[in-house]
Formats: structure tokens, sequence, C-alpha cells
């Protein structure tokens, strides 16, 4: 199979209407081809092609960012002279100096395939600063590495943030070339919008989204595997709890909690004794962690590890949202007490709990804070939202 990206390099035709034009490129580092070449690197020396300007989004172009809410300044690139911008720096949206650089944008960043991971909504905002301008926008497109799956509840009118681009549920099951295409129908755009699509992608086929042929690059430095992709949707939302995600380990992201004050093996319990169907589709392996920066750095923390991989993943089985759900329920129930919402600035948003800026309303924390509560009625508050835009997404799926 081919990404967006060697398609464009390997077809002039496709190149054809990006002669005589100004070309920006949005990357970071997994944008490369399938020989490992930058995108940057192989599109500054495709014939045709003028490159300007160059983007990098959140963690930066060159990925060395660390945690949320760490920016990345402009700079000059030392080998190809041109600028490279930050989207996640002193603004978030591109300026009109920004848009000045470039006349076609061509947009190269893998993605996760969930709401809450900024790329989907630089893609949108730089949708609408080219809106009206007659700016071109490309998407070259990449696997949706968690597949076709959906889940999550719809983010709520008003709840909109860096990480809530629009009223989509967490896991939305699309590539960034498609959502794209919803994202100019939804919102109105005006802008001349393309997918340089993929070729032979099967997001049934073997490996469920993530082709078995191609090796996994961090497009961000917490992403650091196949699994923490798969599993992302459920463990994000632990950056808005108190008990840590994994960061300042080698396992970011592919746990469902870690504490020095929490007993797994009880949480565990507590999970298959409330909702076993929400454990399908993969193993739980109680483990060890301190890390070594971040949440409890330096602490010995007690953990359930989630392994969404090799025989023990299911991906139509598989729900990581509920997984996550059940995970804080369980610490609920058994430590009714425990203070487990981090109440701090999350991704630019100061007046409401990172909990509820992560899944875009309130819903899910008071269903867990709430003692009387069940499974089936987390049930009906999701299922309404992931049939509804199971119907919405149809129009613009390309694969």
């Amino acid at each position: 199979m081919k990404f967006g990206i060697d398609r464009l390099l390997a077809d002039p035709a496709l190149r054809a209407p990006l002669e005589g034009k100004r070309v920006a490129l949005v990357a970071h580092p997994a944008s490369v081809t399938e020989g490992l070449v930058h995108s940057l690197d192989a599109l500054a020396a495709c014939p045709g092609i003028t490159l300007t300007a160059a983007f990098g989004p959140q963690h930066g172009l060159r990925g060395d960012k660390q945690d949320n809410m760490v920016e990345t300044e402009d700079f000059i690139d030392p080998a190809l002279g041109i600028p490279v911008f930050s989207l996640y720096g002193e603004v978030r949206r591109p300026t009109a100096r920004m848009m000045d650089s470039a006349d076609v944008f061509l947009f190269d960043l893998q993605d996760l395939g969930c709401r809450i991971y900024t790329f989907v909504t630089t893609l949108l905002y730089l949708l609408e600063a080219a809106s009206g301008t007659g700016k071109a926008v490309w998407v070259l497109d990449r696997p949706n590495p968690a597949g076709r799956p959906v889940e999550g509840t719809t983010l709520l009118p008003g709840w909109e943030s860096f990480v809530g681009a629009g009223p989509m549920p967490m896991r939305h099951g699309m590539t960034l070339g498609e959502m794209g295409r919803w994202f100019v129908d939804h919102f109105k755009l005006d802008v001349d919008y393309r997918v340089v699509a993929m070729e032979g992608w099967e997001p049934e086929g073997p490996g469920f989204g993530w082709p078995l042929n191609r090796i996994w690059i961090n497009p961000s430095p917490n992403a650091a595997s196949l699994n923490m992709a798969r599993a992302y949707a459920g463990t994000v939302m632990i950056e808005g709890a108190t008990v840590s995600e994994g960061r300042g380990t080698t396992r970011p992201l592919e746990v469902l909690f870690g504490a020095p004050d929490v007993d797994a093996k009880a949480v565990l319990a507590e999970m298959r004794a409330f909702a076993p169907e929400w454990l399908e589709g993969c193993a739980l392996r109680e483990c060890w962690f301190e890390p070594t920066f971040h949440k409890h750095v330096g602490k010995l923390c007690n953990a359930l590890m989630v392994h969404a991989e090799g025989a023990f993943y299911d991906h139509h089985a598989f729900r990581p949202w509920r997984l996550q759900a059940l995970a804080f329920k369980a610490i609920r129930r058994l430590y009714p007490d425990y203070p487990l919402w981090r109440d701090f600035p999350y991704e630019y948003v100061t007046d409401k709990l990172a909990i509820d800026v992560i899944n875009g309303g309130p819903g899910l924390r008071q269903w867990v804070d709430d003692q009387a509560s069940t499974a089936a009625d987390l049930e009906a508050l999701a299922g309404p939202d992931e049939a509804a835009w199971r119907e919405v997404r149809a129009a613009y799926l390309l694969y």
C-alpha cells in the first residue's frame, strides 16, 4: 500500500497543480516516506515543488517537546533556509503572516484517530485560516491506527477547545483526510480542499488500521507504540486525573492508572464485578513503575497495563473509552473519597475541570462520581451519540 506522501512523490500528474505554486508542509517526526525519508526532505528534492515554509504542530516539527502546554518557537530550517512556523507556541491558529508564506499547504501528520489528539484541531484551524483566501489545503492521507470503531460521547456545544474541534465522539474512526472533508462541510468553509488518498489501505484488513508492513514512528513523544494508539481514546482521560498515565516511564498511556496508594488487584476485581463486558478485547496485567518525571515522580506506583496487541487483541470487542471509564469507576467505588480529578489549566482552558475538557462535557465524570450509576447508564449516555456519528461520517469515508 502507499500513503498519501508516497503517491504524491511517485505521480507527476498528482503534483502537476503544485508547479509554479509556493508550497508549505505541516509535518512532525512521523511524517516520513515508505523509505523513512522525512517528507520535508523528500518534497524539497522533488521536481516541480517549491517549498517556501514548514509548520510544526504540538510537540514541534522535530517532536522534541515532551509534555502538554510546552510550546515551540519559530525557527529557520538550517538546511533549506525556509521558515518553520510553530502552531503550538505564541499561536495555535495560523496567522495572516504565516498564511502569506505559501499558496498550497500540504498537511502530512500521522494521527491516532482520537478527538483529543490535537493534530485534528490543527487541521481545522488551518482550513479555517485558508477559508475565503484562495489558499489550498491538501491532506496527504495516512492510516487511522485505531481503525473504524466509534466510541465515546459527542462534544457538547460550548465545550470546543484545542482538544475538542467539533461535535464528534472521542474515538471518531476516520483518517485526517476524511475528517477534513467533514470539517469543510460541517463548518461551511470556502477552501480549495483536496485529499491525496492512500492506495490499498484496508481498515478491516490485517492490522485493523495499521499496515503490518509499516514500522511505527512516534508522532508525538508519548505515542510510543501501536498498543498506545489503540488504547489512547481511553487512557488519555488520565491526563485529567491525579493517577499516573505512565509519563516518566517507557510505556506512557498504556496503563489504566498508576498510583502509590491504589491497589491494582483490587481495582481489577471491582472492574470485573461491575462491567465485565467492558474488559473484552485486550489483556490487563498488574505492573509496577516509578516515574522519572511527572505525576508521582520517584514513587513506586501500582498499575494495570493494557495489552491491546498480539493474541489478546480483538479489534471489534476492544472499547478503550469504556475500559478507562470502568477503571475510574472502580477506583471511586473502592476509594469513595479519593481525590481523583486533577484541577489545573489544561490545553489553555482554565475555567473547567480537565477531565470535562477532555470529554467535551461533564457527563463521564458525573457518571463516575455518582455512587448509584450503573454500566447501563453510561451505555445510555454514549450509545446514541456513537450511532449518530456513524451515520454522519458515512458520507465522508474514502476507504
